[in-house]
């Protein structure tokens, strides 16, 4: 029902995964930073999420974790199971009676994993998409193999759900926590779609500021930015980025052209 990758990039691990399931996300991932990343699905066995981090927390490789979750696992030959730790080869398992097509393929870092599937072009299209894309950030990456699964006809059933939960050293909103991205679209026409729509706006919200592109807030930018935040009705930047949800991407005596593009959008000034 549920064909999913789970992933390292760097110290980062995630999981994307899209179904023909009523929000796919509440089920099938799990991700601790500095331990790995699980998926269970099929015939979901929802304790091996716990399970799982906690023996890779042990130093165990993703092949012996998965290997340990399954062992006393009466309803095994049900389950399907995708494991990634911090070093080495990602693990994958497809008990024997998960419906056709049902299958997966590991590598350095990952592994991807399917069934109820149009069949094992899925499974191809995801690794494909997975190694010709390194440059991405693993947000990115990790939609872009949901994309290509889904193209290559993804759920037979047909689609429902998408989750995308990317976890890595302090990369949480205000450095709070380690959850980089946790966005699910449970019930959707297009769940991949609207994955990667909500992963653009996450981006605009919550992305770090690219240093090489800040502007020097001075000078006649300076006054600009004040005019127009007076305009909208706040005393200061700071106070409008913060109603906009815009306060991840202040940076101490320079603008993000993120930020002065929405700034300006939203010129009060302009309207009559």
């Amino acid at each position: 029902m549920t064909f999913s990758i789970v992933a390292r990039s760097g110290p980062a691990f995630g999981i994307a995964v899209a179904s023909k399931f009523l929000a796919v996300g509440a089920m099938v991932p799990a991700a601790e930073a500095g331990a790995g990343a699980v998926a269970t699905q099929a015939d979901a066995n929802l304790r091996y999420r716990p399970q799982g981090l906690a023996l890779l927390r042990t130093g165990l490789q993703s092949a012996d974790v998965v290997a340990g979750l399954v062992a006393t696992d009466r309803q095994r030959a049900h389950r399907q199971l995708g494991v990634v730790g911090p070093e080495g080869l990602g693990a994958t398992y497809t008990g024997e009676e998960c419906l056709d097509w049902a299958g997966g393929t590991v590598g350095d870092g990952y592994a991807i994993q399917g069934n109820i599937l149009t069949g094992p072009e899925v499974i191809e299209a995801m690794e494909s998409a997975w190694l010709s894309s390194p440059e991405l950030a693993i947000d990115r990456r990790l939609v872009a193999v949901l994309a290509a699964g889904d193209a290559a006809g993804g759920d037979r059933r047909g689609r429902q759900s998408a989750a995308l939960y990317v976890v890595s050293p302090g990369a949480g909103y205000g450095g709070g926590s380690d959850v980089a991205c946790d966005l699910r679209v449970d019930d959707h026409p297009d769940p991949v779609g609207e994955l990667r729509r909500l992963l653009d706006v996450h981006e605009l919200f919550f992305g770090t500021p690219d240093p090489d592109t800040l502007l020097d807030l001075s000078g006649e930018l300076q006054e600009e930015v004040q005019s127009l935040v007076t305009a909208h009705g706040y005393a200061s930047l700071d106070i409008w980025a913060g109603v906009e949800n815009l306060e991840e991407r202040l940076v101490p005596g320079k603008i993000d052209p993120v930020v002065l593009a929405r700034l300006r959008v939203g010129d009060v000034r302009n309207k009559a």
